[in-house]
């Protein structure tokens, strides 16, 4: 018996009180039951992400999961939400770079009426002209929105450096050409040709039996075929890069300037990536923002925030550090960003910052999966990722592995303070 291995609390999700079934067309369930909670969450994804969108028609995966709502073969629009409203449930789409995903709520006794629902909208969306017209104003309205947003501006030129060549170059919701070049036809053939049950994923979880469950997604569901769905495109190479890049957006009339800094990071199935993770925190996540909102905010007060983050999924992801700070701060604020993570490469990380960090990411662990929306996340990411039903039971004694070295080589591996993407927008 290990007496050092601390006890793993039974509140965790686990291969006993986690059901997992794939049906015979390709649709994998995850549940777990909560008797503590009189409601019941589904989360959900399909391979119909816009990778498959045509740079003409970029915006078409996001365009058609919005549209799904807004009328099908059984139910007006009004018709669908007032069936919703009616029980106090709630569903959504969206779409991301790989996936259109879905998520819902309900009283545990409405499940099958909120799965027959979203049965219907991904199965027979009929993309009504009006709605798709209307759809197609507010989506314009948001991308006039974000040319104005300075944050948002600088995160979408970090990412066509960052990814020149690659498709995670791309924003999901597309641009203004062409969200108007998107007919209603092209919505109805994305959605006959890409939704599927292949690949789908969903996890349910709260007051009902995983079993149960199952076969209520199984009757709706089961008997979905689409012969035509195919495999996602391949991602290909990213090309890293050679020189450190600085690209500027101005947007006249604004009193702040936003930055991002970085580089591409691991995947979330890289070896590297829960030391990538924990030197994130250290860099700029810990405490008041860790070293960076040390340095340029509170020592400096040369920004409004400053902060660093990871982002990992199926692709390569990236690590940047992003601020806000006045205009004429914004050759300072870059100068001491960029001094923070040649000195963070250079010299590492302590032990006792380590273990701040990795006291942090344990015991914020059981927060995260307190809700019943919490759990299903999890669930997701397990299968999405191939953790293991165990990951969660795993994880303390995972992230207790990593040494200052681990770390040391994570940044040294993603963070060259010679070849970094540098994006700026402001007035």
């Amino acid at each position: 018996m290990n007496r050092n291995r601390r006890p793993v609390p039974a509140s965790l999700p686990g291969p006993e009180d986690i059901f997992r079934v794939t049906l015979p067309n390709g649709i994998t369930i995850l549940a777990r039951a909560n008797d503590n909670s009189p409601s019941v969450v589904i989360s959900g994804y399909l391979l119909a992400g816009s990778l498959f969108d045509p740079d003409e028609y970029l915006g078409l995966a996001d365009f058609t999961a919005a549209a799904l709502l807004r009328g099908t073969e059984n139910y007006s629009m009004q018709r669908l939400y007032n069936a919703l409203e009616s029980v106090a449930a709630s569903l959504a789409f969206n779409a991301s770079v790989h996936t259109a995903g879905f998520h819902g709520r309900c009283l545990a006794e409405d499940l099958p009426l909120l799965l027959e629902l979203l049965a219907e909208a991904l199965r027979r969306p009929v993309f009504p002209d009006d709605q798709v017209e209307k759809l197609r104003a507010r989506l314009l309205t948001d991308l006039a929105i974000r040319a104005q947003d300075t944050g948002e501006m600088a995160s979408l030129t970090f990412d066509e450096i960052v990814y020149a060549g690659h498709p995670y170059r791309r924003p999901e919701d597309g641009y203004p050409e062409t969200i108007q070049a998107i007919e209603r036809q092209r919505l109805a053939d994305f959605h006959r040709r890409h939704y599927g049950p292949r690949g789908m994923v969903i996890a349910v979880v709260g007051a009902v039996q995983p079993r149960r469950a199952a076969a209520q997604i199984e009757k709706v569901l089961g008997d979905w075929s689409n012969p035509e769905q195919p495999d996602p495109p391949p991602l290909p190479p990213l090309q890293p890069l050679k020189k450190t890049v600085e690209r500027r957006v101005k947007i006249p009339g604004k009193s702040q300037s936003d930055l991002v800094i970085g580089a591409a990071g691991p995947s979330r199935l890289d070896p590297e990536f829960h030391a990538a993770a924990l030197g994130n925190s250290i860099l700029g996540q810990f405490g008041m923002m860790g070293r960076i909102g040390e340095v340029v905010r509170e020592k400096s007060g040369l920004a409004y925030y400053a902060y660093s983050s990871l982002s990992a999924g199926v692709g390569p992801g990236s690590w940047e550090v992003s601020a806000g700070v006045n205009p004429r701060n914004v050759r300072k604020a870059l100068d001491l960003v960029q001094a923070e993570i040649a000195r963070f490469v250079k010299e590492g990380v302590s032990a006792e910052e380590l273990a701040d960090s990795q006291s942090n990411f344990i015991g914020r662990l059981p927060l995260s999966l307190e809700s019943n929306a919490g759990v299903a996340g999890a669930l997701i990411n397990i299968e999405r990722f191939g953790l293991g039903l165990d990951y969660y039971r795993r994880y303390a004694d995972l992230i207790r592995a990593v040494t200052p070295e681990q770390v040391v080589e994570a940044v040294r591996k993603y963070l060259d303070p010679d070849r970094l993407a540098i994006a700026i927008a402001g007035p």
